[in-house]
This record gives C-alpha cells, structure tokens and sequence, in this order.
C-alpha cells in the first residue's frame, strides 16, 4: 500500500514535517484498560504507518516505560526512517504521589533515558510534559536547547503550558508543538494560547 493517503503538515517555523493524522500510542499500553497484546500493537504501528501515519506520540509516563520500549521494538526494520517520534518528560511518581520535574539534571537523564527505551540515537520532537513551576522555564528549556544541540532531540514542545510560560520558553529556544486538549467540549484555550502559538 502506498503511503500518500495522509497530508502532511509543519509543525512550528524549524522545518519539523508530520503527517497531519498522528498516532497516540498511550492506550497500547496503559490507562484506557489492560495493556493490549504486542505483537498486535506493533502490527497496528506498522499498518499505520503504511498507511501513511508517521506521526508517533507517546510519554516516559504511559506504562511507565513500557509504551516507549513497545515503539522501540516496532521501529526496526527500516521503519525508524519513515517515522517522526514525539514523547515527553517531567511527570514522576515518588512515594505514589505524582511530582513533576524540569530541572536539568532530570531532563538530561529522562531524554537519555527514552532514547535508551525508544532505541534510537535522536528524538524527532521532545515535550515538557507538564510546567515545573519551582523551576524558571528559562532553565528547563537551557537544557533543552543543549540536547538540540548534541544532537539528541530536534525540537522542543511544551504541554499544558500558559501563554506566558510559551513566551518565556520560545524566547530561550524556538517552540516547534504545544500540545493542549482542544476539543468540542475544551475550548478555553482559543482565548489566549492559539493566538500565543500564531
């Protein structure tokens, strides 16, 4: 099967090129029911993207961990190529309580980390999953912009972030995604971060 069936889109100004339809990997392997059966889940990965869905979305938290070994398992055989990675850091769980982190040494050691799991030597689009509010931005997204430039991530996104946490960000490094709920029941965000993005 060809896979031209799917547009493509740009994300950001940096030259980041997805499939306009992406693919949330989080139920394969946790929070919507059990964890589903691999070999089906790396089925389901490669039908989609020679379907044309590049665009893989997936988080060190879903699983923990086992979402991203699950992609790293259903991107051999040539398939890394054809594919754009997104995941994200920075939601932890210590003493069964959720904590969020942006501090750069747990950046730096959650980035080498999914690149491990994940088994590739970049990550395509790499998110603040959630704002660590005890630490600046400006400092969180230092760090960001040292991993773009060793080589490990291409581009940097933020997730649930406030328009001027976004500013402060992108001032720093340039922001290629910010991902929000928007849907038919979650428009507040039309009032102040997609004029921030724009």
């Amino acid at each position: 099967m060809a896979a031209t069936n799917v547009p493509r889109v740009k994300l950001g100004s940096q030259g980041l090129e997805v499939s306009k339809q992406g693919l949330g990997c989080m139920g394969m392997s946790a929070l919507y029911g059990p964890p589903k059966p691999e070999p089906d889940m790396i089925e389901l990965i490669h039908h989609a993207v020679h379907s044309g869905v590049t665009f893989l979305d997936t988080s060190d938290v879903y699983g923990p961990h086992t979402n991203e070994l699950l992609i790293g398992k259903a991107l051999k055989e040539g398939i890394r190529e054809k594919v754009q990675i997104a995941t994200k850091f920075g939601i932890t769980t210590k003493d069964g309580k959720m904590d969020i982190r942006g501090d750069p040494s747990y950046v730096r050691a959650a980035c080498e980390a999914s690149l491990k799991r994940l088994d590739v030597d970049c990550i395509d689009l790499y998110y603040a999953h959630r704002i660590d509010t005890r630490v600046p931005i400006e400092v969180t997204m230092g760090e960001l912009k040292k991993l773009v430039e060793e080589g490990k991530i291409k581009y940097v996104g933020l997730s649930e972030a406030s328009a001027s946490t976004i500013r402060r960000a992108h001032a720093v490094h340039p922001l290629t995604a910010v991902q929000n709920e928007w849907s038919l029941w979650s428009r507040d965000l039309e009032q102040e971060i997609v004029p921030t993005c724009r």
